[in-house]
């Protein structure tokens, strides 16, 4: 056995102790079944598949015990997981298949129609999760599958993150990421190994994997999986387990503070709630701490960490908006177009080095030479920082729009919508105009029993914000398009506009 087999190791500390509860397929596996499990199933993609260190194994499902038995695998034997978006057209599948070449693709039976339509060549094997489960029942493994030739900077997964080009770019995410990513957000959130999470986050996404489950997996503590989001369910759920944490997207938390089970949940377990993925709307945080839940907001990236800064919950209110100060081992700068570091109250953009840092993107130089500068992670996220370290994402940079020869950061635009009374939700993109090249367009989704007028709406924004900042359009619609993990999806609001 190597350092880098976690499930291993607590097979042997804590082989009773339950690892994974998977609420879809009822089964619950302590470490040494995991461990066991992951050996078997080690042994059959070993020489049945013939997969070996380094080769690229596609999979095409729902996230389950299942996966996290791969995981393991990955970690004992140097296979390179390639979890997919099970949404993704054939053609955008294929592309993924022609950029990280797999060596085999597993999918679970309900996407099988999808994948046999995928132009997968003759080299590629092709099997469905429930024959590998079924192998698995009645297999007697070798115990020399942990590969004593693996090292820290070798791949575990690639994980797909959009483009700017229109193609998605395969990020490397090594052993080492994995590490020291578990032991920030250890330091970070006091996890322990009593602790109990509910995941219904997708595996497609580094959050779906790396902001709670292998964390928690290195603690030894128990991960409750769920193949899907459902609020109910969540509520549920963590209540009866008694859970102790938990992550979400704003989205999601939304969704369950409108639940009907809400108000009488038990969540005295919680110790406090995680959110990332976009800012969390002061009113929600409100909310949830009435509730007795103290709130954690953060920042991450698929190419980097991706736990890197937190908003300690005591500050929550006092610091809204900022997305806290760096974790324990992460390096960071915020620097000009000129690569000079910034002062406190400066926009630059922020920078991120050391070793959370992926080694690129696969099969992409390119990317990965604009990405990676002199050793530092270039994010194209604008940030500036207070007095007391506390940092504060004003936009992306390729989300700037300027007007009439000013710099406009959509998000600042959506912060003073979203603190309007009437508001639900609200994205700003910039559109073309023959006067000032580009201007501000909102999309708005009101509460349910308000209506607002736009002149409303323009007079709130012309309070708090100056002339230049102030949407010219605006448009009120019932639900703005989410992507798969919750986020508003700008993509598909600008086609709405072309």
């Amino acid at each position: 056995m190597h350092n880098l087999d976690w499930i291993g190791k607590w097979a042997i500390y804590s082989p009773d102790k339950f690892a994974i509860k998977d609420y879809g397929s009822q089964q619950e596996l302590t470490y040494q079944q995991l461990n066991d499990n992951a050996l078997k199933l080690a042994d059959i993609l070993k020489s049945e598949y013939s997969l070996k260190k380094g080769d690229r194994l596609m999979v095409v499902a729902e996230h389950s015990s299942l996966y996290v038995t791969l995981f393991s695998v990955a970690q004992k034997t140097g296979i390179i997981l390639v979890p997919v978006n099970y949404r993704l057209s054939v053609r955008e599948i294929d592309y993924l298949i022609s950029n990280c070449t797999p060596k085999m693709i597993l999918y679970e039976l309900q996407f099988k129609a999808l994948v046999m339509q995928t132009t997968a060549n003759n080299q590629t094997a092709i099997a469905d999760t429930g024959k590998l489960t079924n192998m698995v029942k009645n297999r007697v493994y070798k115990t020399d599958i942990p590969d004593s030739s693996l090292d820290f900077d070798d791949p575990l997964f690639i994980l797909y993150t959009s483009g700017t080009t229109g193609f998605p770019k395969g990020a490397l995410y090594t052993h080492r990421m994995l590490f020291w990513n578990s032991v920030n957000t250890a330091l970070s959130l006091d996890i322990v190994s009593d602790d109990l999470t509910i995941n219904c986050m997708p595996a497609f996404h580094t959050g779906g994997w790396n902001v709670l489950i292998t964390p928690l997996l290195h603690k030894g503590a128990t991960i409750g999986m769920m193949n899907k989001f459902d609020a109910d369910q969540v509520l549920g759920l963590l209540e009866s387990e008694r859970a102790t944490i938990y992550w979400g997207v704003p989205t999601t938390l939304k969704m369950m503070l409108e639940s009907p089970l809400f108000e009488k949940a038990d969540l005295s377990s919680i110790r406090y709630f995680l959110s990332g993925g976009e800012a969390l709307p002061l009113e929600s945080i409100h909310q949830w701490h009435k509730k007795g839940i103290k709130i954690r907001q953060g920042y991450g990236l698929t190419e980097v960490g991706p736990n890197i800064t937190s908003l300690h919950h005591n500050d929550a209110e006092r610091k809204i908006g900022s997305i806290g100060r760096p974790n324990f081992y992460v390096e960071s700068k915020l620097v000009n177009e000129s690569g000079e570091e910034v002062k406190p109250g400066e926009i630059g953009e922020f920078c991120l080095g050391g070793n959370l840092v992926t080694p690129g993107y696969w099969n992409n130089p390119e990317a990965t030479q604009d990405a990676i500068i002199d050793g530092w992670f270039h994010t194209g996220d604008l940030m500036k920082r207070d007095e007391e370290g506390y940092l504060y994402v004003v936009d992306r940079r390729k989300s700037m729009f300027i007007s009439g020869g000013e710099n406009v950061y959509p998000a600042e635009v959506e912060r003073v919508l979203l603190s309007h009374p009437a508001i639900n939700e609200a994205a700003v993109i910039g559109v073309k105009d023959e006067k000032w090249g580009e201007v501000g367009k909102a999309f708005i989704a009101i509460k349910p029993g308000r209506t607002p007028a736009e002149a409303e709406i323009r007079d709130f924004c012309i309070e708090h914000l100056a002339k230049y900042k102030v949407p010219k359009y605006f448009e009120f619609i019932a639900d703005l398009p989410k992507n798969d993990t919750g986020k508003i999806n700008k993509k598909a609001l600008k086609s709405l506009v072309l």
